[in-house]
Order: structure tokens, then C-alpha cells, then sequence
């Protein structure tokens, strides 16, 4: 019996030693994972900058070529409302015309005189005036 309690305890070292092989392989394992990372993190970094300042370029392209077109937009709207609204003050001013024609005549019809009338007047009263003033002032 005593060999086989022998053979137990080699079998148990033997696997105590495979295990701390594994744990030492694994260890060196991380350890190596970290030094590659050490190595090459800095560089893909890098790279990843890279290829953010291209994204960020294109970006700016972008958005620089959507901004032109919208304030080309905003200058022909611009235009186009300046040449309608020159429209609309001619038609208003046509309207306004109109509808003065047709007020002097409504009063004119209610004997209410315009103002061209009441002009007229006052200008054939001052040239009687005058005519008054030179008969007065002949002795």
C-alpha cells in the first residue's frame, strides 16, 4: 500500500507542476499581451487620429459645399421677393390711383369739390386779387 500512496504524491506534484507551468505561461501570456499593447497601442492611436482628421475633413468639405448652396438659395429667394415686391408697389400704386379716381368723382357727383378744384379756385381768386390791387391803386 505504501506504493501506491507514493504514486499519489508524485501524480500530485506532477499536476501541482502542470498547473504552475500553465499559471507561468498565462502569466507570461498577459505580460506579453501588454508589452504588443505598449507597442502597438501608440500606433494604432495614431492611426485612429488619422482617420479622424480624414472623417473631420470630409466633414468640413461637406458641409462647407451644403452651406454655399443654401446661402445661393437664400440670395435667389432674396432676389425673387425683391422683383415681386417691385410687382406689388406697382399694382398698389394702380389700385390707389383708381380708387381716387373714383372717390373725386363720387363727390363730385355729391357737389363736393376736389382738391384740383379748390386749387383752381384759389388761384383764379389770387389772380383777381391782383387785378383788384392795380385797379385800386390807379387814382
Amino acid at each position: 500500500m505504501a506504493k501506491v500512496n507514493v504514486k499519489k504524491k508524485d501524480d500530485a506534484q506532477s499536476t501541482l507542476g502542470e498547473v504552475r507551468g500553465y499559471a507561468r505561461k498565462i502569466w507570461l501570456a498577459g505580460i506579453g499581451a501588454y508589452a504588443r499593447v505598449g507597442q502597438e497601442g501608440s500606433d494604432y492611436f495614431q492611426e485612429l487620429v488619422k482617420a479622424g482628421e480624414g472623417v473631420e475633413k470630409r466633414g468640413k468639405k461637406l458641409i462647407d459645399k451644403e452651406l454655399d448652396a443654401a446661402n445661393h438659395q437664400i440670395d435667389e429667394a432674396t432676389h425673387e421677393v425683391s422683383r415681386v415686391r417691385g410687382k406689388v408697389e406697382v399694382q398698389l400704386d394702380k389700385i390707389e390711383k383708381a380708387f381716387d379716381a373714383r372717390v373725386g368723382r363720387a363727390l363730385n357727383r355729391l357737389g363736393i369739390p376736389s382738391k384740383h378744384d379748390v386749387e383752381a379756385l384759389s388761384i383764379k381768386l389770387e389772380q383777381l386779387h391782383e387785378l383788384l390791387e392795380r385797379v385800386a391803386q390807379k387814382p
